[in-house]
C-alpha cells in the first residue's frame, strides 16, 4: 500500500480510483484495434470521449446553456495571451486586479494587446490578503475584468467575488475550479489547467459565455480562437486527447463521491486541520497570509527559524510526504490540499510537523 503522499502545486496526485480506471481502459483496445491512444481525434470513439466529459462538467458545475465548454492544449498561462486576443474585441482597455504572483504574470501579458488598467491591488508591501472589494477601477471602454481567485504561489484566495457591474469577470480559476460550488453565470468567462483537480498536465478548460465568441477577434491564432473551437467542440485543431479522457475519469469520480458540496466540505477540514496545527505550534510554523485569506487549497507556509526549511523537507521526505518545497518566488514551504489528496496525508504531514518540532525546536 502506497503510504507516500504528494502535496506538488501540480502537476498534483491522481486518486486511486481514476489511476485504476485509467490502467484498465486507456491500455484497451477497442473494435478497430485501437487504444484511447491511438484514436482518431475526429473519430466516433473519441467524439463520445468528448462529448462524456463535456456534460459531466456541465452537469458539476450547473452550467448554464448559454455557454460553450472547451477543452484546449496547454496550460493556463497561454490563456494569458488568448483571453485578451479573444475578448477585446473593438474595446481598447481591460481591467486586471492584482492580488500576487499569477495575477501579476496575467497583467504582464495582457499588456501586450491592450492598455491593462489595475482595478484593485492587494495592500501592503506583499500579498498577504486578496485585493479589498470595495471601489475597483474599472476604465471607460473595458473590455473585462480578470481576477485570480486562488493564488497558488502565494497561498491567498478571495473571500467573496467583487461587483464589477456590466463588465464580463474573467477568472484564472485554475487551483480552485471543482473544489466547490461555483456560480458560473456571475462570470463571462473561467479557464483553468488540468493538472490540479482536473486530470494531468496538457490541457485547459475554458468555460465561456456565448455572447463574448461574438467579439471580433482577428489577431488571434486560428487554433486558439474560442469560437472557432467552440464551432467545432473542441476539434479545431488536434485537443490533447489522454488529458480529456483523464479529465472525464476525474469528473466522474467527484460525481461518485458526492460532487462539488462534498468537495468543499473535505478541503475545508483538511484546510482547517493544518491551519490549525500551524497556528498552534508556537510561533515554530507560521502561515503568513491573512487569516481570512488563506487559501484551502495551496497553504503556504514557513518556520520561523529559515535555516531549518531544507532539514524539515528533507525530514518530511522520508516519511513519504513529498513537493513541500514553497514557490520560487517566497521560498518556505507549501502544501497543495487539491481532491485527490485524502484526509490521511494531511494528518500524516500534521504528524511529522509535531516531531519535527520536538526534535529541532
Amino acid at each position: 500500500m502506497n503510504t507516500s503522499y504528494n502535496f506538488a502545486a501540480g502537476p498534483s496526485g491522481l486518486p486511486a480510483a481514476v489511476l485504476e480506471r485509467a490502467r484498465k481502459e486507456l491500455f484497451a483496445h477497442g473494435d478497430d484495434g485501437s487504444t484511447a491512444f491511438e484514436q482518431p481525434f475526429t473519430g466516433e470513439a473519441f467524439g463520445a470521449t468528448l462529448a462524456r466529459a463535456r456534460a459531466r462538467l456541465r452537469d458539476l458545475l450547473a452550467v448554464p446553456d448559454n455557454y460553450h465548454i472547451l477543452f484546449l492544449a496547454g496550460g493556463a498561462t497561454q490563456q494569458f495571451s488568448m483571453v485578451p486576443l479573444n475578448l477585446l474585441g473593438n474595446a481598447a482597455h481591460v481591467a486586471y486586479a492584482d492580488s500576487g504572483h499569477w495575477s501579476q504574470r496575467a497583467i504582464r501579458e495582457a499588456g501586450r494587446y491592450a492598455a491593462v488598467t489595475v482595478a484593485a491591488r492587494y495592500e501592503g508591501e506583499r500579498p498577504l490578503a486578496a485585493p479589498p472589494l470595495s471601489a475597483w477601477r474599472l476604465p471607460d471602454d473595458c473590455a473585462y475584468c480578470h481576477i485570480t481567485p486562488n493564488e497558488t504561489a502565494d497561498g491567498i484566495a478571495y473571500p467573496a467575488l467583487p461587483d464589477c457591474g456590466d463588465v464580463p469577470l474573467v477568472a484564472d480559476v485554475t487551483s480552485c475550479l471543482l473544489t466547490a460550488p461555483l456560480e458560473v453565470a456571475r462570470f463571462g468567462l473561467l479557464y483553468a489547467a488540468a493538472q490540479k483537480n482536473l486530470g494531468i498536465a496538457g490541457m485547459t478548460v475554458v468555460i465561456v459565455r456565448d455572447d463574448l465568441l461574438r467579439r471580433p477577434a482577428p489577431l488571434v491564432p486560428s487554433s486558439c480562437d474560442y469560437r472557432a473551437q467552440a464551432a467545432q467542440e473542441s476539434r479545431a485543431n488536434t485537443p490533447p486527447t489522454i488529458a480529456i479522457a483523464l479529465a472525464g475519469m476525474m469528473f466522474d469520480w467527484i460525481a461518485q463521491q458526492g460532487g462539488l458540496a462534498e468537495m468543499h466540505t473535505r478541503g475545508q477540514r483538511k484546510a482547517a486541520l493544518l491551519y490549525d496545527a500551524i497556528d498552534a505550534s508556537g510561533g515554530f510554523f507560521r502561515a503568513p497570509a491573512a487569516p481570512v485569506h488563506r487559501s484551502p487549497v495551496n497553504v503556504r507556509f514557513e518556520l520561523a527559524n529559515s535555516a531549518l526549511t531544507a532539514p524539515f523537507i528533507e525530514y518530511s521526505a522520508r516519511r513519504g510526504l513529498h513537493h513541500l518545497r514553497g514557490h520560487s518566488a517566497f521560498g518556505g514551504l507549501r502544501a497543495s490540499l487539491y481532491n485527490a489528496m485524502p484526509e490521511e496525508g494531511v494528518r500524516a504531514l500534521i504528524a511529522c510537523m509535531a516531531d519535527f518540532t520536538r526534535s529541532y525546536g
